[in-house]
């Protein structure tokens, strides 16, 4: 593994802590960090499984990432509210057209920050890929960034263990994905959504493409 250039000590902690525990939990592997760029700003979408992806993703990461959290989490606890936020974890109203939390992750995008989403918007109960809202698109066109596909796969396994040995989960990052605004807005963010969302299928095993592996299967 690479030692992270993480400039929060929360994250310094974190993934101290996980690398202690991580052999217990999973065997990890990590493919694609080179399409991750190593300065300037970009979208990194994933997909949401009943898994910790977000926790596996972070790890994985060699930079920081920032995240959006459910408002509602940021109201449990005080500790809680002062551990997000000092992990660089901003609140979103979810099932709301929040422009505060969009705003914020275009400003953080422009300097230089990696904002990490999920596109699908909640889990998939089954692990398939679900349609992606386009969130995650128009922060990227508004910040001028690409956005990394990237896929975890076999995530739920390390909830819903079946076996003595800890089980190999994945994650891959994709290529940079690139799209400038062409005509009407809607169809562009509606284009680039399932553009990006068909990479992170290609990034995961067939089983796991939902809705998406049929685009890649015509692509091939």
């Amino acid at each position: 593994m690479y030692w992270p250039r993480y400039r929060r000590w929360i994250w310094w902690f974190f993934w101290l802590l996980l690398t202690l525990v991580r052999p217990l939990l999973c065997r990890l592997r990590v493919e694609g960090l080179d399409n991750l760029p190593k300065r300037g700003g970009a979208v990194v979408a994933c997909n949401h499984t009943m898994g910790p992806d977000y926790v596996l993703l972070a790890y994985s990461s060699p930079r920081e990432l920032m995240f959006m959290a459910k408002a509602e989490v940021f109201q449990w606890h005080w500790l809680v509210s002062a551990i997000l936020r000092a992990g660089g974890v901003f609140p979103v109203q979810r099932g709301k057209n929040d422009q505060g939390a969009i705003e914020t992750a275009v400003v953080l995008a422009r300097m230089g920050n990696l904002i990490a989403m999920f596109p699908e918007g909640t889990r998939s109960r089954t692990d398939q890929l679900m349609r992606g809202k386009t969130g995650a698109a128009r922060i990227a066109l508004a910040a001028g960034v690409p956005v990394i596909p990237v896929a975890v796969a076999n995530a739920t396994a390390i909830v819903k263990r079946r076996t003595f040995w800890p089980p190999v989960v994945t994650v891959r990052f994709g290529p940079p994905v690139y799209w400038a605004r062409n005509g009407d807005e809607a169809t562009t963010v509606r284009f680039y959504t399932d553009t990006v969302m068909t990479e992170i299928a290609r990034l995961l095993p067939p089983g796991q493409r939902g809705v998406y592996g049929e685009a890649v299967d015509e692509e091939r």
